[in-house]
């Protein structure tokens, strides 16, 4: 019986407020979330999961000594994949963040370079930033990709000490001054984790542009831990 009204009122959500694709607009049907198959299956990937010498390891590999780095998918604010990540971050997109991690993380489980990965540590959010907003969508992005990776997701390995502006509109050096002094490792949860062995992180975050944020954060923890790096969306 309560199936049989779940169902009905999921029909008329569906009358008077229809979903669409949030990549090409056509309308979702039953089951379907966020995405369309057929927009889920081009998704404009990278591939660099299977490349040493990518260009998110040279664009990291210049700020700091990262060991691998990786992105699902290529991003243009001239294609509609741009709205994937403006799902993820600002329209309460949790299902997709996972989903589109889950999907790195299995890519990069195939490839073989990523087998040594201990633990999937995501960038903070500062915390008024995240109450605000609900939820942190790197940490999303980080727990579908340690999902597929089989490894733990630990969030409080390094902490935002600093709110930050948007880096959105800044260019070149603005973007490091603006995120210079933004995290800190938090030393008792790092030492917990090299006490228990754990000498390789991944680090997440949604968007990768400058790397001025990935590599201000990787730094704090490059004294503890190797460190490689993924994101979601890679800005060319």
């Amino acid at each position: 019986m309560w199936r049989e009204i779940e169902e009905s009122l999921a029909g008329l959500r569906e009358l008077f407020f229809p979903r669409e694709c949030c990549v090409c607009g056509k309308p979702l049907q039953r089951g379907e979330e966020d995405i369309c198959p057929d927009c889920f299956s081009d998704i404009p990937l990278t591939y660099f999961w299977d490349l040493e010498d990518n260009p998110v390891q040279r664009r990291l590999g210049e700020k700091c000594r990262i060991t691998h780095g990786v992105s699902l998918f290529h991003f243009s604010g001239e294609s509609g994949y741009h709205y994937l990540m403006h799902r993820v971050k600002f329209e309460g997109g949790r299902s997709l963040g996972f989903r589109l991690g889950h999907l790195l993380g299995r890519y990069m489980k195939d490839s073989g370079r990523f087998r040594d990965i201990d633990a999937v540590v995501p960038v903070p959010l500062h915390p008024l930033r995240q109450f605000r907003r609900g939820y942190n969508q790197a940490e999303v992005i980080a727990s579908g990709i340690a999902s597929s990776l089989g490894v733990p997701l630990v969030t409080n390995a390094v902490r935002r000490v600093k709110r930050t502006g948007t880096q959105t509109r800044l260019h070149g050096s603005e973007k490091r001054k603006n995120v210079e002094g933004a995290f800190a490792a938090n030393e008792f949860q790092t030492k917990k984790m090299t006490g228990n062995g754990t000498g390789h992180i991944l680090l997440v975050d949604d968007v990768l542009t400058s790397g001025a944020t990935l590599s201000e954060c990787a730094k704090q923890l490059l004294p503890y831990f190797k460190v490689s790096v993924a994101s979601l969306s890679f800005v060319e």
